[in-house]
């Protein structure tokens, strides 16, 4: 190896041109300026192509990211018209609202729970939202409740109209052994409980069921309900519940009551039967001895029997012994039964207008409507001596000579 110092081992790096400045000048060579745009040596660094100098100026940014800043301010600018656009919107809209507003409206907290329900009031007038049914409450005056309106409705003697809003369609209704009206929440599988203050309860059923229809209070300071087709459910005051199934299968229960020997009472509708349960859940069956009968409604008698209806056309009455006796009746559509002051039973007349009576010994005798097509559907003995019932959109009042009364809408 050679150790001359003037001489250094080959490489890529000494193998590279020097710097123009410098390369070495003779007397007929004279230094030149190097091109402005020579390419530069392999080692040194290039900056990304969109930052190298041009020959015109110093280095621009790209247009890009300016057209994108762009778009972001028109896009906040456009935001923020759009907000106020809707703010002014929502604004119009709420106060459109209440200048239509013509009652009150609480809202409700989550359920299961008790609240306040809206409590407007119209002397002499009824909303009849597809009004289910009627009973007579333990404060004087009587409760319904508004199918379609999702209401709970109370009446005074008098007309008086009290209303409280609920959040799904109601069914059914009774007046509780605590003083309280108690209903089924047929929207959501629930049993509500309402004061006489308009305070309401909502209890959660463990099972959903196919249907909640018929409740009554029993005789044992509880509340009994129908739960599905084949099904008596009992809840008590506090909310806890009893499933009891009947033995006929697909028997579709339509019809229940509490009954003067201590038991509850229901009808069959499928099954053709009445069917008897003690508060310990004996369950007992009769079959009726008109076939394909289809019994519906059910009460209790003032002669110490259970009186019955039937979709066949009769009226049916069956003792605690289970002896059953059947009236004929000229038409098919009776409906809702209950027992009168006057020691008779009254019924509905659906599509025959009328308001019925029967006597223990099965005498008819019928009250025609004075107004046409109302559709008397259900029926209870008022606190006044007289009978009170529901019609399409009015609530009826009627006295044991037959005198009528009518309580129609608003308009």
């Amino acid at each position: 190896m050679d150790n001359d110092p003037n001489q250094r081992e080959s490489s890529s790096y000494e193998q590279q041109p020097p710097p123009f400045s410098q390369r070495p000048t003779s007397q007929d060579e004279q230094p030149q300026q190097p091109p402005l745009y020579e390419s530069p040596p392999l080692w040194v660094q290039q900056p990304p192509p969109q930052y190298r100098q041009p020959p015109d100026g110093p280095p621009q940014p790209p247009k890009k990211r300016s057209l994108l800043w762009l778009w972001i301010t028109l896009a906040l600018v456009g935001g923020i018209v759009l907000g106020c656009i809707g703010s002014a919107i929502v604004v119009a809209l709420t106060l459109s609202s209440f200048a239509r507003l013509e009652r009150p409206v609480t809202p409700f907290p989550t359920f299961p729970s008790s609240f306040p329900g809206s409590v407007p009031t119209f002397p002499g007038s009824f909303s009849g939202s597809g009004s289910r049914e009627i009973i007579a409450g333990s404060d004087g005056a009587l409760w319904f409740t508004e199918q379609d309106g999702d209401k709970i409705g109370r009446i005074t003697t008098t007309g008086s109209v009290t209303q409280f809003t609920l959040p799904t369609d109601t069914g059914d209704i009774t007046a509780g052994p605590d003083g309280a009206i108690w209903f089924e929440n047929t929207g959501i599988d629930k049993i509500g409980r309402i004061t006489t203050q308009g305070t309401i309860t909502l209890f959660a059923l463990p099972t959903t069921y196919s249907g909640v229809y018929g409740i009554t209070a029993g005789p044992d300071g509880t509340i009994w309900f129908i739960g599905g087709q084949d099904k008596i459910v009992r809840i008590t005051t506090q909310g806890t519940t009893t499933e009891f199934n009947i033995s006929t299968k697909d028997s579709v229960i339509t019809g229940i009551t509490a009954g003067p020997d201590g038991a509850i009472w229901f009808t069959e509708g499928a099954g053709n039967k009445i069917g008897r349960i003690t508060p310990k859940g004996k369950i007992s069956e009769f079959a009726l001895p008109t076939q394909d009968s289809s019994p519906d409604q059910i009460t209790a008698g003032p002669d110490g029997a259970i009186w019955f209806t039937e979709d066949a056309g009769k009226i049916g009455r069956i003792t605690t012994q289970g002896s059953i006796t059947e009236f004929p009746f000229p038409t098919n559509d009776i409906r809702d039964i209950t027992a009168g002051p006057d020691g008779a039973l009254w019924f509905c007349e659906l599509e025959s207008n009328k308001i019925g009576r029967i006597t223990t010994q099965g005498s008819i005798t019928e009250f025609a409507l004075p107004t046409p097509a109302s559709g008397p559907l259900w029926i209870t003995a008022g606190p006044d001596g007289a009978l009170w019932f529901i019609e399409y959109g009015k609530i009826g009042r009627i006295t044991t000579q037959g005198s009528i009364t009518e309580f129609t809408a608003p308009s």
